[in-house]
């Protein structure tokens, strides 16, 4: 029995009325409150999106600055330790391959003992979830820390494993605005729905890419080509406008840390504006294109079939799936000694950062005319930027044999570095390999014309510079099937000059690329056999001829509206649906409506089996359409239903499965497993 306390009052009671009333000044904080409120009420009259997309861009450039100044501490320190051994060759070997080796294995171990979801590029998974499809916790701001600090040690790595940042920081702003995004429920006190969700995570990838290369307008082009097969209008503002709040941000900082004296471009360019190209020199940016475009089919081939391969061989399978730090260390220190300056690496200008190799193939001057004057081969690069250059020169060599030398070892070295199961991006190798392809063309044009392609009037030099910003656009936007990185180049070195034949060249390497292979991200899907929807390639007549009939799923299990206890007992025994199509009755398949899996558990639980003891007090009568909730169908496909339209509509509406009625009757249903199986055996035959 409880003790009464004085006052009549039990001490529970007396506990919560003195709680609640030793606060102070209870009338004043009222009124705080009240204040508060119709502060919240005036901020969020405009849309509170506008405030939590600029926090979102804010945040993701800040996190981006402060990741690219870390790396270029820790890239320091790795040339000053180079530096620092002397001459003892092989001192200077463990020092080049130990340092990114042990970096590297720390982003695999560390990323991968907090979250297995944190390797690779992220791009693919994120691809997957915008269709519909739930991949658990991939987005949880758990997997954010572990993300963010196996790509900083990644990409401290440097050239010598070759890989970017892009992919990666798309996932850690999609992690960022799903989180914001909770964050926007408490304080606005509203239901976050699926709708919601796809809009932050729309402009979180814009701001990805943004706050990578300063560049919002590609950032969000890029963004929709990459993610989207159908892209809602009403989302184009939140991405050019969380991209542009992060893109301002990146460039702010760095001006703030006297980086810069202004804003500009990332990888300021000096590129000739009054002349930048003859009109003859159109028929080598096409030709370019088109090398750009088979180098990339073949680098999706064998990329494609190198990542199957690592995962089918036993040994390399088995490293994966127990030692990955183990396998790390080994394609790492693989490609540090292959990169080993003294070594093979002196024909690859190995000693240069990611940036650096931008700086020096975008070099406005022709390198072939530059070679005879050179003064010094042997300068660190860093210390005089327009010296970069000379990097790849080599006494032995010519700057054509060094930029062919460079390109035979990193089309291998590019694909092994994919199957590291550590936080990295790929698109900046690729962009760095097409700036190479299309600086050994531009070379290559400026030595077969050294006064240009006209003979008569003034000379009109060729600019290889020019060559190599269409290179990196054209075979970058090969293996990802884009057409917005001819704008991206654009945008990171501030030239426009070449904007024209950029957009050619990169249309050229589309229309090969397209034709043969998928893309980087949807190679990487079927490897990883994610629930994705492939596209339809085929064209051609026939498929268009392919109906829902002949490949829809013929044996559901319905539920009859009159349903009882044994009924509903034997349709969840036969199948594991989350839904289930209920029709008129067994012997008139009209289709009424679908009833969930839990509606159907609270219905057994409610009712009793009719061989249970008398004893038991459930309801012993009641159907499933009298205590059942029937949502109603709102869309429904025809037998007669063609291939491409039920894709169209399965992309547009994310749908995961719809059901196939005859005049109003059930006859099948269409789920993303049978409509994936019909593209690839009837549209898409190998």
């Amino acid at each position: 029995m409880e003790r009464p306390v004085p006052g009549g009052l039990r001490e529970e009671e007396r506990v919560l009325v003195s709680e609640q009333s030793w606060r102070p000044c209870p009338e004043a904080r009222r009124r705080l409150r009240g204040c508060l409120e119709r502060v919240k009420r005036q901020l969020f009259r405009v849309g509170e999106d506008w405030y939590f997309l600029f926090v979102l861009g804010v945040l993701m450039a800040t996190i981006s600055f402060v990741m690219d100044l870390l790396v270029s501490r820790l890239y320091q320190a790795h040339r000053w330790l180079y530096q620092e051994v002397g001459d003892i060759l092989v001192l200077k070997y463990l020092s080049w391959t130990m340092y990114p080796t042990a970096l590297a294995a720390f982003s695999t171990g560390f990323s991968q003992s907090i979250t297995p979801y944190s390797g690779g590029s992220g791009i693919p998974e994120l691809k997957t979830i915008l269709t519909g499809v739930v991949l658990e916790d991939y987005l949880a701001i758990q997997n954010f820390g572990a993300k963010a600090v196996g790509l900083t040690c990644t990409l401290a790595c440097g050239s010598t494993v070759f890989l970017g940042k892009v992919g990666p920081f798309v996932h850690l702003s999609a992690m960022a605005a799903v989180y914001l995004g909770k964050m926007r429920t408490s304080v606005t006190r509203q239901y976050e729905n699926k709708f919601k969700q796809n809009e932050m995570l729309v402009a979180a990838q814009a701001v990805g890419v943004a706050t990578v290369f300063g560049a919002p307008i590609s950032g969000v082009l890029f963004s929709i080509e990459v993610m989207s097969s159908h892209f809602a209008v009403r989302d184009y503002w939140r991405g050019f406008f969380a991209a542009t709040c992060g893109a301002f941000m990146f460039r702010l900082l760095a001006v703030f840390n006297s980086e810069q004296e202004t804003i500009a471009a990332v990888f300021k360019s000096d590129l000739k504006i009054d002349f930048p190209f003859d009109l003859l020199e159109t028929f080598f940016f096409v030709i370019l294109g088109a090398v750009c475009g088979l180098v990339g089919c073949a680098y999706l081939f064998c990329q494609r079939r190198l990542l199957a391969a690592v995962k089918e061989n036993r040994l390399t399978a088995k490293l994966l799936a127990t030692d990955k730090p183990v396998y790390t260390v080994l394609v790492v220190l693989l490609l540090a000694s292959v990169t080993f300056p003294p070594g093979l690496g002196q024909l690859m200008a190995s000693r240069l950062t990611m940036k650096e190799y931008l700086t020096s193939l975008f070099d406005n001057r022709t390198w072939g005319a530059l070679l005879p004057n050179a003064s010094s081969l042997a300068d660190p690069p860093g210390v005089d930027p327009g010296g970069l250059w000379q990097e790849w020169c080599h006494p032995s060599a010519t700057i054509f044999g060094t930029l062919a030398f460079f390109l035979l070892m990193k089309f291998w070295m590019l694909i092994l570095a994919t199957t590291l199961p550590l936080p990295a991006g790929y698109f900046m190798p690729i962009f760095i390999y097409g700036a190479v392809i299309g600086r050994l063309l531009g070379e290559t044009v400026a030595l077969l014309f050294p006064r240009g392609l006209r003979s008569e009037g003034d000379p009109r030099p060729v600019i290889p510079g020019g060559y190599a910003l269409a290179g990196a656009a054209a075979f970058s936007g090969s293996v990802t099937h884009t057409i917005s990185t001819a704008l991206l180049v654009c945008e990171v070195t501030g030239h426009l000059g070449h904007v024209l034949p950029v957009v050619l060249a990169v249309l050229v390497a589309n229309a090969i690329a397209q034709k043969h292979q998928p893309s980087f991200y949807d190679g990487t899907i079927i490897v990883k056999k994610l629930p994705y929807l492939p596209p339809i390639r085929s064209r051609h007549m026939a498929s268009y001829q392919v109906v829902v009939e002949e490949f829809m799923e013929r044996r559901l299990v319905a539920l009859a509206k009159g349903g009882g206890f044994e009924e509903v007992l034997v349709a969840l025994d036969a199948s594991a649906d989350a839904e289930y199509p209920v029709v008129e009755s067994a012997g008139s398949p009209t289709l009424v409506g679908t009833v969930s899996r839990a509606q159907l558990v609270t219905f057994l639980q409610s009712h009793k089996h009719p061989q249970a003891p008398p004893e038991e007090k459930l309801a012993t009568t009641g159907t499933l359409g009298d205590n059942c909730t029937i949502e109603p169908i709102m869309l429904q496909l025809s037998p007669w239903t063609s291939l491409h339209q039920a894709h169209h509509l399965f992309e547009l509406l994310k749908l995961q499965r719809i059901f196939v009625t005859r005049f109003g009757e059930l006859v099948g249903a269409v789920s993303r497993v049978e409509l994936r199986r019909a593209i690839e055996e009837l549209a898409n035959p190998k």
